[in-house]
């Protein structure tokens, strides 16, 4: 599954910059979360954590969908700290928000664009951390271009040891 998780993760934060110029590392898995560095030839440090869904339900049979995870990003050269973002696996329908759920109380909207869906500012995000943090389950819940309605159920166990540690890796 780690092999996997470090792949996609690569490809959620859309590093446009080449293999070659990235060192990724694994800095630990804490429960059902995994964290990683990578480094540019330049120096700059991107931390994130990732982790995929425990169990996903669809309104619609023979629906295919591709990866599906959530990840919390520290950009420090861009001033970026726990940025949150969810990877569907599929086209959202546009103008459509992703709704997530801490333990059936908190509750927020994402915007979607292509597949994958954010925060819509770093207030937000910074909200949702602290609710995933004091959290055990995560739903997230999003609709396709097609009109499925699909149902992520993720677990939060690990969730504040992976963030302590992007976040002392991007200091």
């Amino acid at each position: 599954m780690l092999r996997v998780i470090l792949t996609v993760g690569a490809l959620a934060l859309g590093f446009a910059e080449s293999a070659v110029a990235q060192k990724r590392d694994l800095l630990g898995s804490y429960r059902d979360w995994d964290a990683l560095t990578t480094t540019e030839s330049d120096g700059s440090k991107t931390c994130y954590m990732i982790s995929s869904p425990k169990r996903s339900e669809v309104s619609r049979r023979g629906a295919r969908r591709g990866d599906i995870y959530m990840t919390v990003t520290h950009r420090p050269k861009f001033g970026v700290t726990g940025e949150v973002s969810a990877v569907m696996g599929y086209p959202l329908k546009v103008g459509s928000d992703v709704r997530i759920e801490v333990d059936g109380k908190s509750r927020f909207n994402l915007f979607t664009e292509g597949n994958a869906a954010w925060a819509y500012d770093a207030r937000d995000d910074g909200r949702i951390v602290t609710a995933m943090k004091r959290g055990n389950a995560l739903i997230v819940r999003g609709t396709s271009t097609r009109g499925t309605n699909t149902t992520d159920r993720y677990s939060l166990s690990g969730f504040t040891a992976a963030y302590n540690a992007i976040t002392s890796a991007c200091r």
